[in-house]
């Protein structure tokens, strides 16, 4: 799984409801999000119960995973 964090030092791992925002595929995220942002590898100490796949965050509920490229013209 990979996050989105902020890109600074020690920037923090974006969140939802309190619920850390993640998703399977690092390549889907880097084509979905831009700005000064960095996708890394979910921390070991992250629990499941902690997080949040950006496919049920309100803003990407449009979106149909996996991502169909083309459709995005």
């Amino acid at each position: 799984m990979w996050a989105i964090q902020e890109n600074r030092l020690h920037g923090q791992l974006l969140s939802y409801g309190g619920k850390t925002l993640v998703h399977g595929d690092k390549g889907e995220l880097e084509f979905l999000l831009a700005g000064d942002i960095r996708i890394v590898p979910c921390p070991p100490s992250l629990r499941p119960e902690h997080c949040m796949e950006i496919r049920f965050h309100p803003q990407f509920s449009h979106h149909q995973f996996p991502l169909q490229r083309e459709a995005y013209r």
